[in-house]
């Protein structure tokens, strides 16, 4: 994994784990955190963005899929 990757999945983990924390007054957290590091270094957004999309996608995806086998269980 590259450098900006590794970088980009720390930063993102945490930003995630804090927007969690704080619930919905903290939910686009990751925005202002992105829209920040773009001053600086347009990869670097990308590549914290595309992390931070990663890890909403895969926590849904398993809300998803607790759901589901919840339900086929109980059927």
């Amino acid at each position: 994994m590259a450098l900006i990757d590794e970088l980009a999945e720390a930063l993102a983990t945490e930003v995630m784990e804090a927007q969690k924390a704080l619930g919905p007054k903290a939910d686009r957290l990751f925005m202002e955190v992105g829209n920040h590091i773009g001053t600086s270094s347009p990869s670097f957004q990308e590549a914290f963005m595309t992390a931070c999309r990663l890890h909403m996608a895969a926590e849904r995806g398993r809300d998803f899929f607790e759901a589901r086998l919840k339900t086929l269980r109980e059927e």
